[in-house]
């Protein structure tokens, strides 16, 4: 009689225990795929970071100002401790949550194309002062300002790779860097005089400037901005060249321009954390009474912006895959 071995049952056991596992993960995938799918990104005020996709968060590059002292830091900061993912939110050059302004615009379209193609998402662009001059030259090198070959980049090195083109992550076809378009970009407290000193004169002469590569843009003043040299707040506002939605914020006029960045406390005080996260452009409660709030209306607008960006990178993915 020959004789016999519990193996090949242990083995069908473990397999069969493997094929539930699998499943189990391929129903939550599913499930939680649904759940982006059927998400109102358009009401990002209903949104918090826990709902949205961790795995999906856009990149986000964050150009400072001139002062090297004065970074984006503070505020990639608030941005994490209002729950996003801080490994999308460090400067794969530098190693920093901010990134220096020095860098070139034609430079960082091409490194946000290397970005969108590793990521499968579009990353987010948000400068402060000088940064957000660069903002501007990025949106118009990806706009083609800088001819319509521009190589893709290393985040890395910031050296330019051998190829013009990458692979769309959700369609599979080759794109240009030109044809990326961004889904938010903004610039804070970035003004015309300051590039007029630099002898940046192109530059300062499409400052206000938005063209289609990038979907949404907030722009924020200070009134009565000395390092900008703004006035009023109000008489110079960013428009679009074409489809761009544009938004131009007027902050409160006692917010500092070197200060502005400076907005991870608002993350740890409850009533300024509600406030954002329940905070809707145009609507809702005003602000609550505290002791110190002169950043409190950008991280508003910001932290909206960004969420529903989030919302709508994730959902973009998951519609076009839904298995994915």
């Amino acid at each position: 009689m020959p004789r016999t071995s519990p193996a090949p049952a242990a083995s069908s056991r473990a397999c069969s225990r493997a094929a539930s596992a699998l499943a189990a993960l391929a129903l939550a995938a599913s499930a939680h795929a649904a759940d982006v799918a059927s998400l109102e990104c358009e009401r990002a005020e209903a949104l918090t970071a826990a709902m949205l996709p961790a795995e999906r968060a856009p990149h986000v590059v964050l150009p400072q100002g001139s002062l090297g002292i004065v970074t984006m830091e503070p505020f990639a900061r608030f941005l994490a401790a209002m729950g996003y993912p801080s490994r999308a939110l460090v400067d794969a050059h530098g190693g920093a949550m901010t990134t220096d302004s020095d860098i070139a615009g034609a430079t960082l379209a091409g490194a946000l194309a290397f970005m969108h193609e590793r990521d499968g998402v579009r990353p987010i662009l948000i400068g402060h002062s000088k940064g957000g001059g660069v903002v501007i030259q990025t949106l118009r090198a990806l706009a083609g300002a800088d001819g319509d070959d521009l190589p893709l980049v290393d985040p890395r090195t910031l050296e330019p790779l051998s190829r013009t083109t990458y692979v769309d992550p959700i369609t599979g076809e080759r794109r240009r860097v030109v044809d990326l378009k961004l889904p938010l970009a903004a610039a804070i407290a970035t003004g015309r005089m300051p590039r007029l000193l630099r002898g940046q004169f192109e530059l300062a002469r499409v400052l206000r400037d938005v063209p289609d590569s990038a979907e949404s843009f907030v722009g924020f003043f200070i009134p009565y901005d000395p390092i900008a040299g703004t006035f009023a707040g109000d008489e110079d506002p960013y428009r679009a060249l074409g489809r761009a939605s544009v938004r131009n914020v007027v902050l409160p006029a006692q917010t500092s321009h070197i200060g502005a960045p400076r907005t991870e406390p608002l993350a740890a005080d409850p009533a300024a954390r509600a406030w954002i996260e329940r905070y809707s452009p145009g609507a809702g409660a005003p602000p609550p009474d505290l002791r110190d709030r002169e950043n409190l209306a950008m991280a508003a607008e910001l932290w909206y912006a960004i969420k529903r960006a989030w919302c709508e990178e994730a959902r973009r993915v998951v519609v076009a895959r839904p298995n994915g």
